[in-house]
């Protein structure tokens, strides 16, 4: 694609420095971007982004004068977003269903739907309209696939549950598997049968070789605009709430209900059956092991305020030292205590 650098302002509202008839040919970064790449740069990354080949520069509004021609935006990232998605390549996948895939007995196909080769989708299952199977996707028995949602080779989404709205289901992922439920007696593990369901609502995005158990009775919850990393595991009857993201390896154990709005880093994990409040933000390898308030920024293990956690990690730079300190003390001490003993 190939378009005008004042195009690209006309399309984002941002506004234009420099020559509008620069051509844009592709996005780029600031390292790799060729001489008819866009790119874009915020602090502490403008200096490099002067010295770079790009044509022309996407930038925050309060920046200074620019070498190169320049959009001016509130926001760089978001609107970067919005050109990526403009220059990216759509995909051709042909319409219908094809006679390479299987439709069994009783299923409710919406208009428009692409079901590509060696796609399975299961008795009794309902698809929406619009909605792209890849190849290898396996839909059960009375499930629901709802308007708009693509789901990538390898997916699963198993028998009784539900995905909403403009969801996307990566590839490998598994929506539905069971739960985690045994008794012990004897020291002999008894599976619990897990007779619930997921239940994922619209627009959610559910990252590859994802595992999402069903309930053991009810339904499992992923809320209205939560995003999930690569290999997440969400536990059986967890309650995960609206526009959350799950970074990658984060494991969140049954029975937990996350508020609205809530931010979990990378391999981040929580006991089960606790309640962690809306508007939280927990760091990278956070221990959550009991409830936890709204609006907690916390990190280590167990999880604590954040600002708590770095303290303890300065002062544990220290320990070496303090540990010298500690031993000469000891000595100084026991050749006291011989003098007066002595």
């Amino acid at each position: 694609m190939k378009k005008k650098l004042s195009e690209i302002a006309d399309f984002l509202g941002a506004r234009l420095v420099g020559d509008g008839n620069t051509l844009i040919e592709g996005l780029g970064n600031i390292d790799g971007a060729g001489e008819h790449d866009l790119i874009f740069a915020v602090e502490p990354h403008i200096e490099a982004a002067k010295e770079s080949k790009a044509a022309a520069v996407m930038l925050p509004e309060g920046i200074g004068d620019f070498p190169k021609p320049a959009l001016y935006v509130e926001d760089p990232r978001a609107s970067f977003a919005k050109l990526l998605a403009l220059f990216t390549p759509k995909l051709s996948i042909p319409e219908g269903v094809s006679d390479r895939a299987y439709i069994g007995r009783d299923v409710k196909l919406g208009k428009n739907v692409r079901i590509l080769p060696l796609a399975v989708v299961d008795d009794h299952a309902v698809i929406g309209d619009n909605v792209t199977l890849y190849p290898h996707t396996y839909i059960g028995q009375f499930a629901e696939v709802g308007d708009d949602t693509t789901i990538y080779s390898g997916a699963t989404v198993r028998e009784y549950c539900k995905v909403g709205r403009r969801c996307t289901i990566h590839s490998s992922a598994v929506i539905g598997s069971d739960g985690f439920g045994f008794t012990t007696k004897d020291g002999i593990h008894t599976k619990v049968p897990q007779v619930g369901n997921v239940v994922i609502e619209d627009d959610v995005e559910i990252g590859a070789v994802d595992g999402i158990d069903r309930a053991a009775m009810g339904s499992t919850v992923i809320g209205h605009g939560t995003k999930m990393d690569n290999q997440v595991h969400i536990g059986h009857n967890c309650k995960i709430g609206p526009n959350c993201l799950v970074v990658a390896q984060v494991g969140i154990s049954g029975s937990t209900t996350v508020g609205h709005n809530v931010t979990f880093g990378g391999q981040s994990g929580t006991v089960g059956h606790i309640t962690i409040g809306a508007n939280s933000v927990y760091g990278g390898r956070s221990g959550i092991i009991g409830d936890m308030p709204e609006g907690f920024f916390g990190a280590g293990f167990p999880a604590q305020s954040h600002a708590s956690w770095l303290r303890m990690q300065a002062a544990m730079k220290h320990l070496p030292d303090l540990l010298k300190k500690v031993k000469r003390l000891e000595k100084q001490l026991a050749k006291y205590e011989a003098g007066e003993k002595g």
